[in-house]
């Protein structure tokens, strides 16, 4: 549209602007604004589009990026009190591969405190509710992305993945969410930066409202950084060249162990109907390890981080090594720590895990297998439909209750596999329902071309407002 006329950069921006100010103030997703330097970028692209220059894929279009993510001139906190004043001095590579691409960012998104949890919130920015029911969360840690791009006002933003992080607020939010082959988008410029063993558990990857938009993303941030030495060159197939009708489906409707509501398990088997009717084949798949989804990626992700501890991401900026979990959390209860409880527990429960590491071999040998089966069962042309969670968008604080149930995407990240979390319906109650689209590594295109049969089946993104921001 800006490429034709249709429409300019500056009215677009402008209208990515007031819808932010209209519902942010519900949703807190927004945690830092760029207005006037994105108004000042989209005066400039019009001025291209005037000139006739040769127009870079997204010229124009304004979009958000998680907090974690560097952008020079932006507060890069990680929801951390410790960096409240740490302003980024140049882009993430992808930060500056997307606005080569043309895009406007118009703000930063919160995250939770250092990012390992699925409630966004920390004592920087406070807590960020979800557009569809503020009483319940958008998922973590790329929740303010979820959130702002379910209310429509963005077209698409960036956020990372190291255990659901993209895909649990696409699916509570009803977005697009994708988490690339692990290695596919490089890490630089990223903080918390993941261990350097592990770079291709963490995973980058857009939220839009459709999947037609994720490819094109893909196309523009893939690709090695030498700052990332996990990243690397996959080539990128194109969706529309899958044929559906060979594609084989495995419907795994729970993991044997947690329980998934209804709406969830109706969701997958939604999804696999869409895909049947498209002339692809349905077959049943048992992959008892999908239980121990959260303790074999806690296990891997162990093995490789070495001694790299959650304590010391924490401690970012304050003189110390690390934190003393037990000692911040007596502080807390007495209201004098900087940190939130669920950071906390988090370390806790990580050294807890330290004691076992005959345990951890195990599991983390049990992961290998699951990857050799997924790699032989998927093939060029399969896909897993599986929950990214065990319901729907869960209330303020009850994720809390239910720590294994993020193993349904957790598992995934070590396998670097490819996933794109579709919507597919709504439950009774209004919110989204979701469901996983896992292809093989290197097999993007093929999660894609079958999410995208899904959301033309089932109806995909559907705008949220929030009831305070109506009228």
């Amino acid at each position: 549209m800006v490429k034709d006329r249709v429409i300019s950069a500056v009215e677009l921006v402008d209208a990515s602007i007031r819808r932010i100010e209209r519902v942010n103030p519900a949703i807190n997703a927004v945690v830092a604004t760029r207005f006037d330097a994105a108004r000042r970028e989209a005066r400039a692209a019009d001025d291209a589009v005037r000139r006739g220059d040769e127009l870079p894929p997204f010229h124009g279009v304004p979009c958000t990026i998680k907090d974690f993510l560097a952008m020079e001139g932006m507060p890069q906190t990680a929801g951390l009190v410790a960096r409240k004043n740490v302003i980024a001095t140049s882009d993430a590579v992808l930060v500056a591969r997307l606005r080569k691409a043309g895009a406007i960012v118009v703000g930063t998104t919160n995250v939770p405190e250092g990012g390992l949890y699925l409630e966004t919130v920390n004592k920087l920015f406070g807590r960020t509710n979800n557009p569809w029911d503020l009483k319940r969360t958008p998922g973590g840690s790329s929740g303010g992305e979820g959130a702002i791009v379910a209310a429509g006002a963005v077209p698409f933003g960036i956020g990372s993945d190291i255990g659901g992080s993209v895909r649990i607020p696409a699916a509570f939010c009803g977005t697009i969410g994708h988490k690339g082959t692990g290695g596919l988008l490089p890490n630089t410029g990223q903080f918390p930066p993941p261990p350097q063993q592990a770079s291709a558990f963490l995973c980058s990857g857009p939220l839009a409202r459709h999947v037609s938009d994720v490819m094109p993303l893909l196309r523009a941030l893939a690709g090695p950084d030498e700052g990332d030495p996990g990243s690397r060159h996959y080539p990128l197939g194109e969706p529309a060249d899958v044929d559906l009708k060979g594609l084989v489906v495995y419907a795994v409707e729970h993991s044997g162990r947690m329980r998934v509501s209804d709406d969830m398990k109706r969701g997958v088997r939604s999804a696999a109907r869409a895909l049947a009717d498209r002339g692809a084949s349905v077959r049943e798949a048992k992959l008892p390890a999908l239980g121990r989804g959260l303790e074999i990626w806690g296990a891997m992700l162990q093995e490789l981080a070495g001694d790299e501890r959650y304590e010391r991401i924490l401690a970012d900026s304050t003189g110390r090594d690390e934190i003393d979990p037990r000692l911040e959390l007596a502080r807390l209860l007495v209201g004098r720590s900087p940190h939130t409880f669920p950071a906390l527990a988090i370390c806790l429960i990580g050294r807890v895990l330290e004691r076992f590491t005959a345990q951890r071999d195990q599991l983390a040998a049990e992961g290998r297998e699951l990857a050799a089966e997924l790699d032989a069962l998927l093939g060029d042309g399969g896909v897993l439909l599986y929950p990214p969670y065990t319901t729907t968008a869960p209330r303020h604080g009850v994720p809390a209750l239910r720590p294994f149930d993020v193993g349904h995407t957790a598992i995934f990240n070590p396998l670097r596999v490819p996933i794109t979390v579709v919507p597919v319906g709504f439950d009774g109650a209004g919110l989204p329902v979701s469901v996983q689209v896992v292809a093989n590594v290197g097999r993007d295109h093929v999660s894609l071309a079958a999410a995208r049969a899904i959301e033309e089946s089932l109806g995909g993104w559907s705008m949220a407002t929030p009831r305070s921001a109506r009228g």
